[in-house]
């Protein structure tokens, strides 16, 4: 084994336990000011967790925006929201039973129907537009401003034995930098691994990029459900999910309108099963079981192998 192989596999470990020590950290100061501020920890996970979450899929987007790359930007925004629901929530609800509050069902799971189906309507002509673009923030934000107004009470189901601390903020920040640098090192330390065994550029981007650039995600959803934070892990991913739409695609075709290839429609296609299959589930019964997170995690195998023939 040569020194570049064993550097990339050092930096593998070390980035995964960073990001779980920094996700501990952010999930814990984030839901400790909620309840300073009388926040619900949904309101939490579909906002400031979200956004935090999100970065690494910020960045990617809007430097392939400037760089010209339309259809790497768009493809960014899609695969990130298909690995959000069906690894991310799969996984989750495989480690433990997630009920949903009602108010979740009828706001925000609605919420994120509705942005995939104007992800569709705006990817219909293989392109977004500038305008299209600053719609999409427009949205966004009367999301948010309802979200403030109408869904700050805090979550009752939330136990509030932990009083809120001096340096929290300073948790809040620093394990979102420990979470996002730490995921980038994964991203950059997974696909050497991946290129020294000769895997292909498009076997590189469709598996180990979009698990690396969506490990904030899952180890601040995972993280947080294992500390009794439900209402966070649930938020995480349908406030990155609105984000990635609303405003990474949003933000960068404002910034330089952008092209979509008809794999990004089918994309947004596969991506509009999965949400409905979602708010399916949810609605039947107000929670994810383990089988349910099991069809989430094998529909993604599904497309791999759909993909990949």
């Amino acid at each position: 084994m040569n020194v570049g192989v064993l550097s990339s596999l050092v930096l593998f470990v070390v980035a995964v336990a960073l990001l779980w020590v920094g996700a501990e950290q952010f999930v814990e100061a984030a839901v400790r000011l909620a309840r300073r501020f009388g926040v619900s920890a949904t309101v939490v996970g579909l906002t400031v967790v979200a956004v935090g979450t999100s970065l690494p899929e910020l960045a990617v987007t809007v430097e392939a925006s400037l760089a010209g790359r339309s259809v790497l930007a768009v493809g960014n925004v899609v695969g990130s929201n298909i690995y959000n629901i069906a690894v991310v929530l799969g996984i989750v609800s495989l480690v433990r039973l997630i009920h949903i509050p009602q108010r979740v069902l009828h706001r925000d799971v609605l919420a994120v129907a509705g942005a995939t189906a104007l992800l569709l309507v705006v990817l219909f002509d293989g392109a977004v537009s500038r305008l299209e673009g600053v719609v999409l923030l427009a949205v966004y934000a009367a999301y948010v401003v309802v979200l403030v107004r109408y869904g700050s009470a805090p979550d009752h189901q939330t136990p509030d034995a932990d009083p809120p601390k001096r340096f929290d903020t300073v948790r809040l920040l620093g394990g979102l930098v420990v979470v996002v640098v730490a995921g980038q090192v994964l991203v950059g330390a997974a696909v050497s691994l991946a290129e020294f065994v000769g895997v292909s550029d498009y076997v590189i981007g469709a598996t180990v990029v979009a698990f690396g650039t969506s490990t904030p995600e899952l180890a601040v959803s995972i993280v947080a459900l294992n500390r009794g934070r439900g209402g966070v892990s649930v938020g995480n991913v349908l406030g990155s999910n609105l984000l990635n739409v609303l405003v990474v695609l949003g933000l960068a075709a404002a910034i330089q309108p952008l092209s979509a290839s008809a794999a990004a429609f089918d994309g947004a296609l596969w991506l509009a099963g999965l949400t409905a299959l979602l708010a399916i589930a949810l609605w039947s019964g107000r929670r994810l079981t383990r089988p349910e997170g099991g069809l989430l995690v094998g529909s993604e195998a599904v497309r791999w192998l759909l993909g990949f023939g």
